[in-house]
């Protein structure tokens, strides 16, 4: 009699992912308050300094232990609401308003930020290393242009490892029963910190086909340029699909999208379009976001032949888990995969997002 096959997973890493995760939109946080993030298993707290600049601390007084977001910004500083202890940007304590000498001890931690494409970024790496050019976040010229409209935005709350989502780079049969998108062409490109998903698609609601091609840069963001038809117009969008860890077993999941404008339409029907064209997107969210709240973390997915790449995928995101020194060329060295069962002619050559 012949063994059944049992479902393996292996305990939750225990530290978050090396790499930048978006915040979202940089000027919702440029009001003067302070913001709280629940995010990497702590509390943060970002705020904007009178320079312009937007600082991120972690949040926890550690005086008394009071939540720093609930504090006032004065200057480029925030002063805590229990003891009005004051925190620089750099996460330096600046003043004790009843003590004549500030511990050397009163620090806590800043968060490397950047801000990039009109979104806010901050830098996680459990070494405490800073990010380096290499891995910055890339422009996206369309954010700056008058021929697109701007950013639209949705945040979910996901119960789940965010690995989950990473997956969907290589999931290749599971865009026909779940999406309902047949695919023509399929292709996976990995190497160094960016993994790559291009697919031509056909969807009864898109005519003229569905091409996508889509870049994670690093564990959390991804870059998507989206070609597809709506109706007898055709729509040219880029994404971006942005992964925020709580805990280890919980995230938030954000979906940002520019749509090119349409020659003909005013600004308030471009806008009604993008918003029409954002929700259509969303469906297929939260028809992942339905599986993921049912299922098990699965390390020993019993593949086949049709199944995409699935271990070549986790070993290149596994080195966001471990120390930079550690990792291995296997995890980054260049890989390359094309499925083609629609025929697709010529066979679209394999490439990151943003690189024409």
């Amino acid at each position: 009699m012949a063994s059944t096959r049992s479902i393996e997973a292996a305990p939750l890493p225990t530290r978050h992912a090396r790499g930048w995760h978006s915040l979202g939109l940089a000027a919702d946080y440029r009001d003067g308050k302070p913001h709280p993030i629940s995010a990497f298993g702590t509390r943060l707290v970002v705020f904007m300094g009178e320079d312009g600049v937007v600082h991120i601390l972690d949040a926890y007084c550690p005086h008394m232990g009071a939540d720093l977001s609930r504090g006032t910004v004065h200057g480029n500083s925030i002063t805590c609401v229990f003891h009005n202890w004051s925190w620089g940007g750099d996460g330096v304590c600046n003043d004790i308003p009843y003590a004549k000498k500030i511990p050397p001890a009163a620090r806590i931690k800043s968060w490397p930020t950047c801000e990039e494409n009109k979104l806010l970024f901050v830098w996680n790496d459990p070494e405490g290393s800073l990010p380096t050019q290499e891995v910055a976040m890339p422009r996206i010229n369309a954010c700056f242009s008058d021929d697109w409209n701007d950013w639209v935005f949705e945040k979910w709350t996901v119960n789940s490892n965010c690995r989950e989502v990473i997956d969907n780079v290589s999931d290749i049969p599971h865009f026909a029963p779940v999406h309902g998108i047949p695919i023509a062409f399929y292709g996976n490109l990995f190497e160094g910190h960016k993994a790559t998903q291009m697919m031509v698609g056909q969807r009864p609601s898109m005519e003229g086909g569905l091409t996508t091609c889509a870049t994670y840069f690093g564990p959390a963001c991804q870059i998507t340029d989206m070609r597809a038809g709506l109706g007898n117009i055709k729509i040219d969008s880029i994404l971006l699909n942005c992964v925020l860890p709580i805990t280890h077993e919980s995230f938030v999941l954000s979906l940002g999208m520019l749509a090119r404008k349409i020659p003909g339409l005013n600004d308030e029907q471009n806008r009604d379009m993008a918003k029409t064209f954002i929700g259509l997107t969303q469906i297929g969210f939260k028809q992942d976001m339905d599986i993921w709240a049912n299922k098990v973390r699965i390390d020993n997915p019993l593949l086949v032949e049709g199944d995409g790449p699935i271990y070549r995928l986790r070993q290149w995101y596994q080195q966001f888990y471990i120390d930079q020194a550690d990792v291995p060329a296997s995890m980054t060295e260049r890989f390359e995969l094309r499925y083609n069962p629609g025929g697709v002619d010529p066979v679209p050559p394999l490439h990151h997002v943003l690189e024409d």
